[in-house]
């Protein structure tokens, strides 16, 4: 067992940790109303509608979306900062994921696929937790409409390699785990997209509470890759720096002569 196995662990453990701190300090900075909260009106005072002021009644712009929570200062430095390192994570764990599954199957398409949507995730939590909502909406929207598509892709296509690998019955009861947080992922952004678009209060609401849970359930994922993780040594990166250096040395195009001034494996190998 390796000290890897504390990255997913953590990345779990603090995002999950981290939104729901920002939710509560957006909620006692009253900059939205508490997710308990079903009962929106259709306008306000024009004291009681502004930000920073206690919610005597609700609107659409006082919806707690996890985006809308991070919007205003202070919640909004925690916010970009969980974007931020979440992201760096989820870099890190799609990386060591991908060479581990090099490691035990060799090439895969669904492999490399894998980790071109674990890297858009990332990318797309980047922007989405340095652009607020209700300042860089179109930004915003953007890293959203990638990371989430980008996050569900990469859970499913994981189950795929999980079952593909499977060795031992205990394999298998991991496989069947992600399906089922793959399953409730799908499910819960579907109907968080087609909430979303529609302007009633009630739909509105439903519409955070399937993000929230789809966001939760993607974190949740990630953090089962300690399962395996346990299992990764100085090999499983090894590995992968020459999976990448034979591509390399393989490109269309290159020479035999140059193939064997560049290309080195032996001295890969030694790393």
């Amino acid at each position: 067992m390796t000290a890897w196995i504390i990255l997913p662990v953590s990345l779990s453990t603090f995002s999950i940790t981290g939104i729901w701190i920002v939710y509560a300090m957006a909620v006692m900075n009253h900059h939205v109303c508490p997710v308990e909260n079903w009962v929106y009106n259709d306008s306000c005072s024009d004291d009681t509608a502004k930000h920073g002021y206690p919610k005597s009644c609700c609107t659409l712009n006082d919806v707690p979306l996890i985006s809308k929570c991070g919007t205003y200062p202070p919640e909004s430095c925690l916010f970009s900062l969980i974007g931020n390192l979440g992201a760096f994570m989820v870099v890190l764990i799609c990386v060591l994921r991908y060479s581990q599954v090099l490691e035990q199957s060799h090439r895969s398409w669904v492999n490399t696929t894998a980790l071109i949507a674990g890297c858009t995730n990332a990318a797309g939590l980047i922007i989405v937790g340095n652009f607020q909502v209700d300042y860089a909406k179109s930004l915003h929207y953007i890293g959203a409409g990638v990371a989430f598509p980008a996050g569900l892709l990469f859970v499913c296509l994981q189950c795929v390699l999980t079952y593909h690998i499977a060795a031992t019955t205990l394999d298998l009861w991991m496989a069947h785990v992600r399906v089922t947080l793959s399953a409730l992922a799908l499910i819960s952004l579907v109907f968080s997209g087609i909430f979303f678009i529609h302007d009633s209060f009630l739909l509105q609401h439903l519409a955070a509470v399937c993000e929230w849970i789809f966001v939760i359930d993607i974190l949740i994922f990630y953090g089962t890759f300690a399962y395996e993780f346990g299992g990764i040594s100085r090999d499983t990166i090894v590995t992968a720096i020459q999976h990448a250096s034979s591509r390399a040395c393989k490109s269309p195009g290159s020479s035999s002569t140059s193939t064997h001034l560049h290309c080195n494996p032996e001295g890969i190998t030694m790393i």
